[in-house]
């Protein structure tokens, strides 16, 4: 019994003709005749009554049309599914991200690969880059968006957006004018709030270098894994922070934001993937995200 014979038997069956059933399938009718003739005996039972007037199903061969019908529709989804699978258009995808990437890009990205692809399960995780880089080399995330540059020979980086340095700084800072540009020489003796570095070392060292360019080293008093506990502990008054821009979407009562005179410093989003990991569902995903990038820039 092969997948032709059923074919040929339920296509009989409907067509309730062997030279109707033959013409359906571009086939003689010698051919089909002997193909079922051959399923009646590996069966051991009659499927068809023959006459005149045509062809009928018998007792058991209604009952076994009945399950191939179901069978040769099972396995058309199937087919379905498996195409889609390999277009990147069901499953489920793991998603790790930085709290900066949920203040801009990620929402939008998120809508438009929800409404592109439906049939795609995303589970998200808020993590820090360096907890991203280890779950990736777990197995336990498909993607990550985090800070760059990223050092690692496992993992590759595409890079989806920058985003200019501001100060986040106590609503009743001394020093700050209201809507103007802060010269960040002034705030040389100020109390630094910045994540560890060894969380997001891309953005330490770019904070960092910004202070030592503007003429001092930054008197870091409070660390913070979070970039909303960082904006939590500004609005507290521990001190200020330099923050990615997107951060001024995080409204929070007693933070001011100020953009910086000089050369603008810019952290740098995107996306991490293991270097030979191939995946149309991330595919499609890294996709989305680079649409929206460019639509924000």
């Amino acid at each position: 019994m092969d997948l032709r014979q059923l074919k040929y038997f339920v296509t009989v069956a409907e067509a309730r003709s062997f030279s109707k059933a033959a013409l359906r399938l571009h086939v003689s009718q010698p051919p089909l005749s002997t193909q079922l003739k051959a399923l009646e005996d590996e069966l051991g039972v009659r499927l068809f009554d023959r006459s005149n007037r045509g062809v009928s199903l018998t007792a058991a061969g209604q009952v076994f049309f009945d399950e191939v019908r179901a069978v040769l529709a099972r396995l058309e989804r199937g087919k379905e599914l498996a195409r889609n699978a390999g277009r990147g258009e069901v499953g489920s995808l793991s998603i790790g991200f930085v709290s900066i990437a949920d203040y801009g890009l990620l929402s939008p990205a998120l809508k438009a690969f929800r409404s592109r692809y439906p049939g795609v399960e995303v589970q998200l995780h808020e993590l820090t880059t360096d907890a991203q880089i280890r779950e990736i080399r777990a197995a336990r995330l498909d993607l990550g968006i985090g800070i760059g540059p990223l050092d690692s020979a496992e993992l590759s980086f595409t890079a989806l957006t920058r985003e200019a340095l501001v100060l986040a700084a106590p609503a009743e800072h001394p020093l700050i004018g209201d809507g103007e540009a802060v010269d960040l020489k002034a705030l040389a003796n100020d109390s630094f709030i910045i994540p560890p570095r060894d969380l997001a070392p891309g953005l330490f060292d770019l904070v960092i270098g910004q202070c030592r360019a503007a003429g001092f080293a930054p008197r870091i008093t409070q660390q913070a894994r979070q970039m909303q506990t960082v904006i939590s502990l500004v609005a507290c008054g521990m001190g200020v922070a330099l923050v990615p821009s997107s951060v001024q979407n995080l409204k929070r009562p007693g933070v001011q934001y100020r953009s910086l005179l000089g050369p603008a410093a810019a952290v740098e989003i995107g996306t991490l993937r293991g270097r030979d990991d191939e995946g149309p569902l991330a595919d499609n995903f890294v996709a989305t995200l680079l649409e929206v990038a460019a639509t924000a820039t």
